[in-house]
């Protein structure tokens, strides 16, 4: 018989035992090889018969330890024996025959050719623990903060997704019970492990949350204020009662974080002093691509032609959504780990950059630039821009101007335009906004309008824009 066997892909990338993926090529014994399905009474019984007989011998079982259906039992009838006395003989001898080779956690998917000369293809799924290194303390069952039912006990009790099957369990090594890819993560850009965190908060434990996160995602408290949550809208949670407000924890426990004197982070040792990149602006991107880049040991130097890191983050979101102070903090986390930052620094020819010495260049620049209406008197004084209006207010211009009772009329209905009147009224202004849409089909999220209503800025819905009329009054 001949093997072959491939492991399942672990999305993670997390270890896995160093035999997961390999070709059995038992063809070479002086007895040939047997394959044993089932890692039961029965089958633990018929391998070390054969392993006896000199025959070598792989045992498959879909569990991550061998014992089937008599591990779970208290007695066997008829004799009313304890199960696991009679067992265990058994699962000791099969564990330590040098004949015997122990598959756990695989499943057959397809015999091919004939009595003596059989091919079978078998797919191993990742334990997650490498058996070679555990040494079965079970530390890991006292830190992992996920619960699931027990399967071996029927469901009657639970236990951590950190486990081993059974206490006298064969192999002698924990494995981490993992249900695929969630539908939060899934519906995530950044594919946020919002499982994990979550698990984390419940206990308490707000620094490993922050960690777990920071894992995916180098902006917590940034998202935690600003996303638009998709992991919310495809939460399972939604079909009993309501999605889990996932944003909303991931705020809470960074506020919870950051409200303790900040750590010092550690700087990353640079490996590959003669590859220097440079970025090109300091907004998300950019940043995440730096922190990303010397982590793997290369000097990153990020260059921004504003006088702050952050990008649309910074310049574009108002700061009584998403404070200066959080940016600050979360760009920091970065620079600390050996980023070089260059702020008021535009760059305008590439080859500046390599005569600098840079190995290479990464373009994130972002995309500042807002849109006119395309319609008569667009370009008059006094007609603004919503990208630049939003970024001269973060950048303190409108501090020494007196804004107060002008008239302010915001043309559109989505987020940024919301933004856009939001800041207006903190200036004092008067402000109407007016756009194409009815109020159900506005694109701004609900939430916004509502605030919006609140803070007594008036809505125009079903409104077409055909020129703006302008005197030398403005």
């Amino acid at each position: 018989m001949r093997a072959q066997a491939r492991s399942k892909a672990d999305e993670s990338n997390k270890p896995r035992d160093d035999s997961s993926s390999f070709i059995l090529h038992p063809s070479s014994l002086p007895v040939g090889a047997v394959l044993v399905v089932g890692g039961g009474i029965a089958g633990m019984q018929s391998a070390l018969d054969l392993a006896e007989q000199g025959f070598k011998v792989y045992l498959v079982e879909k569990q991550s330890a061998i014992g089937g259906h008599m591990a779970q039992l208290d007695k066997t009838f008829p004799t009313n024996d304890c199960a696991m006395c009679t067992i265990s003989p058994r699962l000791v001898e099969t564990g330590r025959h040098p004949n015997i080779e122990i598959l756990t956690n695989t499943e057959v998917e397809s015999v091919t050719g004939q009595a003596g000369d059989f091919t079978v293809t078998v797919l191993r799924q990742p334990r997650y623990i490498e058996t070679s290194k555990c040494i079965a303390c079970g530390d890991c069952v006292k830190v992992c903060p996920v619960i699931v039912p027990d399967s071996f006990n029927e469901g009657l009790a639970p236990r951590r997704a950190a486990y081993k099957l059974y206490p006298q369990a064969v192999p002698n090594a924990f494995a981490i019970e993992k249900r695929g890819i969630s539908p939060c993560r899934d519906a995530c850009p950044a594919h946020q492990r919002a499982q994990g965190y979550i698990a984390l908060i419940r206990e308490g434990r707000w620094a490993d949350a922050l960690r777990v996160i920071k894992m995916d995602n180098p902006f917590p408290g940034i998202c935690g204020r600003i996303c638009n949550h998709r992991c919310e809208t495809a939460c399972n949670r939604a079909q009993v009662d309501e999605p889990i407000n996932i944003r909303a924890l991931k705020r809470f426990v960074t506020d919870k974080v950051y409200a303790e004197p900040r750590q010092p982070v550690e700087k990353v040792e640079i490996k590959y002093l003669d590859k220097r990149v440079a970025i090109l602006g300091a907004g998300p991107c950019g940043l995440t691509a730096a922190q990303d880049i010397i982590r793997e040991g290369y000097p990153v130097t990020i260059f921004e032609a504003m006088p702050v890191a952050g990008g649309m983050l910074r310049l574009g979101v108002p700061e009584f959504r998403l404070p200066a102070g959080i940016i600050e903090r979360e760009v920091a986390d970065i620079t600390d780990l050996g980023v070089e930052l260059r702020l008021n620094t535009p760059v305008t020819n590439l080859d500046d950059i390599f005569d600098e010495g840079f190995s290479s260049v990464l373009i994130a620049v972002g995309a500042h630039e807002g849109v006119r209406l395309p319609i008569p008197g667009a370009n008059l004084d006094g007609v603004i821009i919503n990208t630049h209006f939003l970024r001269d207010v973060r950048l303190g211009k409108y501090e020494t101007k007196d804004e107060s009772g002008k008239n302010v009329l915001v043309l559109g209905g989505g987020n940024v335009a919301i933004d856009v009147a939001r800041s207006a009224v903190r200036l004092g202004c008067k402000v109407t906004m007016a756009c194409l849409e009815s109020r159900v089909g506005m694109p701004a999220h609900a939430w916004e309008i509502k605030a919006a209503l609140d803070e007594g800025i008036e809505i125009y819905n079903d409104r077409t824009f055909e020129a703006v009329l302008g005197d030398e009054n403005g």
